[in-house]
């Protein structure tokens, strides 16, 4: 069940667990569609490393910089990774969330590296 405070923010810490259990948190921007939150990072990046050896994650609304007020909730749930269709889906999600600030970051970085850093999907299923 997606947790209500998550379907109005900006920003959340997405935390991954390394092999030894330790939580790291990323800010990320990201998307909710019906029960589950969506984001995506770059293919090569330690977040999709981490996922594929650990599923695990906890969410929290976060500011740009990855501060969590205190008292926000943290919810734990299943990180997948995607590509693909699902993947150009989320790309979508975050366009119409972020619509300029969007165009003027992610829009021009993808043309400057011409497909040589792909993307991976992330979807997170909440307990």
């Amino acid at each position: 069940m997606m947790p209500e405070e998550l379907r109005r923010g900006r920003y959340v810490s997405l935390t991954t667990y390394r092999k030894n259990g330790t939580g790291v948190a990323t800010p990320v921007w990201y998307a909710v569609d019906g029960d589950e939150l969506y984001a995506w990072t770059r293919t090569d990046s330690w977040k999709v490393k981490r996922l594929r050896n650990d599923p695990r994650v906890e969410v929290a609304l976060c500011d740009l910089r990855g501060n969590i007020d205190e008292g926000a909730g943290r919810f734990a749930g299943e990180g997948r990774l995607v590509t693909g269709e699902e993947l150009r889906r989320i790309r979508g999600l975050l366009s119409r969330k972020y619509t300029w600030q969007y165009w003027l970051t992610d829009v021009p970085a993808m043309i400057v590296r011409l497909g040589k850093r792909p993307h991976t999907g992330i979807v997170v299923r909440f307990r």
